[in-house]
């Protein structure tokens, strides 16, 4: 039996702190992330709770908000609140068959406050047909207005965010493009309290607001009074959370609960946690946790877009971080990859080269792109504003259908020269890198089988050698 030093300076409750708040961090990532980012995206874009805001161009680099954006569809967001009655989503209607002449791939995805998807209207949702869809909280019971459908399943959680996608062709993703007809699609889409259906006299439920989350860069314990209070807002919904959150509590990591009441033992032991749980977080990321790997590419699991439901927490902190909200694999897959085919990390200071042959390109019912991030997540400035290339960028096969994609910071040697060629139009099958390290998203919407049953090998990416030397 071992003796118990009584004189010894080791610090058990900071080192309990530490150890257990490690697994909370992991475990409530969403409710340390979500509010930062409904506020950021709800400020930034000068929206109001339930109501769209469309945004009427492609992101690109002046997006700094993280969560690897596509520079492929225009997107409308919104933040609802469903605690007090349900809205009611209006869309038009879209064809379905790519071989009709007005067809344009869209989706509204809608997800609770921890990331998860909770029910799609669509192409391939609802094919393609408008209508008006009730979004129902929890716990709420009435009948809906006739004429009015309830979606798949109600949000576990008051909040929730609706992400909608219009892709865009070829031609308006051009610059300059008219963008009027995609605009005006937009516009039909909109969010009605039911107290305001066929009643715009009435008077709606009062809406809560968002609350200004604490700041980590200001306050070592922020993520976990934001986990706190968003807890609060938004409870864990699912009941074999409840063991968790009991062994939480003994921390002080809850639902309403104060941080600043804990001993100063527990509130160092949380301090390193909060620091500790998001390196595990971004490195289990890059480093595939829970992914197939494929030549350097990361199929994502099949859990994703709805890890809680599986129980998985870190996948679920991993989706928050790398992407805000994830699709579910039949929506959409996307593979990423941080490395060559030699397993060395992607870098501007070298040039690579993604060969393509005719039968090895992605199979895919609406639309397939690769974009270039930067490790926050964000897309990259570049001379040409090209922040992705896909299957409507106007990239030119070689010989026998092959197609080779540059990836490099440098204009490529067998380009036109800046001078001749500006835009990059000559020179369509580079995707610009920047100088330091990077990696990529290829996006696969409305995957085939091969991609779906994860078979389809994407072919590994060629390091040329040096940037600048071309010889």
């Amino acid at each position: 039996m071992s003796s118990i030093d009584k004189t010894s300076d080791f610090d058990w409750e900071e080192e309990y702190a530490y150890t257990l708040g490690v697994q909370a961090f992991i475990y409530a990532f969403p409710w340390a992330y979500m509010p930062v980012a409904y506020k950021l995206r709800l400020d930034l874009n000068k929206g109001t709770v339930n109501q769209f805001t469309h945004l009427r161009k492609l992101k690109d680099p002046s997006h700094q908000l993280g969560g690897a954006p596509n520079n492929d569809t225009l997107y409308s967001q919104a933040v609802v609140y469903l605690g007090k009655e349900p809205l009611i989503l209006s869309i038009p209607p879209l064809p379905s068959d790519p071989e009709l002449p007005d067809y344009r791939y869209h989706n509204v995805q809608l997800t609770d406050y921890r990331g998860d998807q909770f029910a799609y209207v669509g192409t391939r949702a609802t094919g393609g047909k408008g209508g008006n869809f009730a979004i129902v909280g929890p716990n709420w019971q009435g009948d809906l207005p006739e004429g009015v459908q309830e979606l798949e399943g109600p949000s576990p959680t008051p909040w929730a965010f609706l992400s909608a996608r219009n892709l865009l062709t070829e031609e308006e993703r051009k610059e300059g493009a008219d963008l009027t007809e995609v605009h005006d699609i937009q516009d039909l889409y909109t969010l009605t309290p039911l107290s305001l259906w066929n009643n715009p006299d009435a008077t709606p439920e009062p809406v809560d607001e968002l609350w200004e989350p604490d700041d980590r860069d200001k306050d070592p314990l922020a993520d976990w009074k934001n986990i706190n209070r968003a807890m609060a807002d938004n409870p864990p919904p699912d009941s074999y959370d409840a063991c968790l959150l009991e062994l939480f509590k003994t921390i002080g990591v809850g639902p309403g609960l104060d941080i600043e009441v804990q001993s100063e033992s527990t509130k160092r032991g949380l301090e390193r946690a909060a620091v500790e749980g998001l390196k595990i977080v971004d490195e289990a990321f890059v480093q595939g946790y829970a992914h197939k790997e494929v030549n350097g590419w990361k199929y994502p699991p099949p859990e994703t877009g709805r890890p809680s439901s599986v129980r998985d927490w870190l996948l679920r902190a991993i989706q928050a971080q790398a992407g805000f909200v994830a699709n579910d694999t039949i929506e959409a897959i996307y593979m990423s990859v941080f490395v060559d085919k030699d397993g060395n990390p992607l870098s501007g200071e070298n040039r690579y080269e993604l060969k393509f042959k005719k039968e090895e390109q992605p199979e895919v019912n609406a639309f397939w792109s690769l974009s270039m991030y930067d490790l926050n997540y964000n897309l990259v400035d570049n001379p040409l504003d090209r922040y992705s290339l896909g299957d409507r960028s106007g990239m030119i096969p070689g010989k026998l259908g092959r197609l080779t994609i540059s990836i490099q910071h440098d204009r490529p040697s067998e380009c036109p020269s800046e001078d001749h060629d500006p835009s990059g139009e000559q020179c369509p099958n580079w995707l610009p890198a920047p100088k330091g390290n990077f990696f990529m998203f290829m996006r696969l919407y409305l995957p085939g089988y091969p991609a779906l049953s994860q078979w389809w090998e994407p072919p590994a990416l060629t390091n040329l050698g040096p940037a600048g030397d071309a010889s």
